[in-house]
């Protein structure tokens, strides 16, 4: 399981959501830079996401902690399409 600190400094972990202009499907995932991540799944290399490209990320939420954004992350999962359609990020 990755650690929330490396060599005595914080990394930061984001629970993020992204949304699909193809089809309005959500995906729900973690990662050290979701921005970057958000490319990644628009590229086309990640089997999950691929067919419903292209994504715009609609939400994130910072951690100091791995295990809470991960948990933070399978709660969002659980979440009704409805639901996560009133995350957006501030304009």
């Amino acid at each position: 399981m990755p650690s929330s600190s490396l060599g005595g400094g914080s990394i930061m972990v984001s629970t993020y959501l992204i949304k699909s202009l193809k089809d309005g499907s959500y995906y729900t995932g973690i990662s050290e830079d979701a921005n970057k991540r958000l490319k990644e799944h628009n590229s086309g290399k990640l089997a999950q996401t691929k067919k419903h490209r292209p994504y715009i990320l609609v939400y994130f939420k910072n951690y100091l902690d791995y295990n809470e954004a991960r948990k933070h992350e399978k709660w969002l999962k659980k979440k009704s399409k409805e639901y996560k359609s009133k995350l957006y990020l501030p304009k």
